[in-house]
């Protein structure tokens, strides 16, 4: 029992002082690895990073003010002038759709957030002690997802009135649920595991367990749970910015513009409606195909489904 308990320990602090080490010319080649592999994934990437330079550039790639009005510009089509021509108010709709990619991304990056922090905090506790806590905090995620999604957000946003800081709350908490419970699934399958039994021999208390052996062992499921909760959220924000429940005007969001004059004047100017939505249809394709390629890449469950990284 004694050897055990010593080779136990050697383990765990084995354990503890590894690093990995990656150098600069590892990472290249993964990534090389991971575009030819995964294709749609590195699409997805592409979109993804294209879609952050955009709301972070914004005032230096939009070539006018979102709620500037351009005289005698109004309702105009798209051409050199105008890319994506102009609005019902005269206002460049390039500009609007480039300001409205902030909104989307401090939304979709703020409730992941949220939800992914608030979830592991629930799942990792719920999966690693078990036992009564487990039963009673699943047992409230349960009735919590049992609700309808998009009446929950509803209800919440009525209460807290419309607003960017509101959207990002409310979406953070009603996604925590789901998250806590992947979360929680993939907490119990760690804890089996020989190096947490190591932690605990040396006396290793709950909470180091959790954050240093736990925690970076359902990382992968995290970032997966992340990248595609983004294209949700996302959907989400434009699907309450369309009822009236996002950012107040004049401060362009892509839900918005489709539910207001761009569904008002869609016969007579399509194109208020056409960009916006491909816009929000590019973001979510965008964050779906790089988690469906993150995912594949980091469960050693679906390794050579579609693909094997070596």
């Amino acid at each position: 029992m004694a050897n055990q308990v010593e080779t136990l320990t050697t383990a765990a602090r084995r354990a503890e002082r590894r690093r990995p080490d990656a150098s600069g010319s590892a990472r290249v080649r993964a990534l090389w690895r991971f575009c030819r592999r995964k294709p749609l994934g590195a699409l997805g990437g592409l979109i993804v990073l294209a879609l952050i330079v955009m709301a972070a550039l914004a005032p230096w790639i939009a070539h006018y003010a979102y709620d500037e009005t351009l005289r005698g510009a109004r309702l105009k089509a798209p051409g050199a002038q105008f890319w994506m021509g102009t609005d019902n108010l005269g206002r460049d709709m390039w500009s609007r759709v480039v300001y409205g990619a902030r909104v989307s991304v401090t939304v979709g990056f703020g409730a992941v957030l949220l939800a992914n922090a608030l979830g592991a905090l629930i799942g990792v506790s719920s999966g690693y002690f078990g036992g009564k806590y487990d039963i009673c905090v699943q047992r409230v995620v349960d009735a919590w997802q049992s609700f309808p999604f998009l009446v929950v957000i509803l209800s919440i946003m009525a209460v807290l009135g419309p607003g960017l800081l509101n959207i990002v709350l409310a979406l953070g908490v009603v996604g925590a649920a789901n998250a806590s419970r992947v979360i929680r699934g993939t907490t119990i399958s760690v804890v089996e595991n020989v190096y947490v039994e190591s932690a605990r021999a040396i006396g290793c208390g709950h909470l180091r367990i959790m954050v240093r052996h736990i925690l970076p062992n359902v990382a992968g499921t995290i970032i997966v749970l992340a990248t595609i909760g983004l294209g949700a959220f996302i959907l989400a924000e434009s699907a309450l910015s369309f009822l009236g429940f996002g950012v107040p005007p004049p401060y362009p969001s892509w839900g918005a513009m489709l539910s207001g004059a761009g569904r008002s004047f869609f016969y007579q100017a399509p194109w208020m409606a056409i960009y916006p939505g491909l816009a929000i249809s590019l973001a979510v394709f965008g964050f779906n195909m790089l988690g469906d390629a993150l995912r594949d890449m980091l469960d050693p469950r679906l390794r050579g489904v579609g693909g094997r990284m070596r």
